[in-house]
């Protein structure tokens, strides 16, 4: 089995709801994406996924989200923005979108979101 991760930074605010704590007041992270993908069987040219794939993919996602205040966008009108749903939405739309052209035996394996650099949520089904 082979796992690929591509990484990726954006800027964006958020506050939690239902939350006791300064968390529950307006803030912003520079957050850290991890975006692994997992496959067995690689192409002829010995590459699981071109990671110029993975890298537009996850782009187009996160360029959705860069310097956005999360609460205020559809998928998280509702459902609070926290680390855990945001992995989660990522998660969600990778394996939605990526181009599986190239290998349809890849998938999304897991995202990891850092919030900070000591603090990650990872998801992964």
């Amino acid at each position: 089995m082979f796992e690929l991760k591509i990484e990726k930074d954006f800027a964006g605010a958020h506050n939690l709801r239902d939350y006791n704590g300064k968390c529950e007041n307006l803030h912003g992270h520079n957050w850290v994406i991890y975006l692994y993908v997992q496959g067995s069987e690689q192409q002829k040219n010995g590459i699981l996924v071109d990671f110029k794939t993975l890298k537009a993919c996850l782009n187009s996602i996160l360029d959705e989200l860069d310097h956005c205040y999360l609460n205020e966008l559809p998928m998280f009108r509702e459902l609070n923005p926290s680390a855990e749903n945001l992995a989660r939405y990522i998660y969600q739309q990778a394996q939605e979108r990526m181009d599986w052209s190239e290998n349809p035996t890849a998938r999304v394996s897991k995202v990891t979101v850092f919030e900070t650099a000591t603090s990650s949520a990872t998801y992964w089904e």
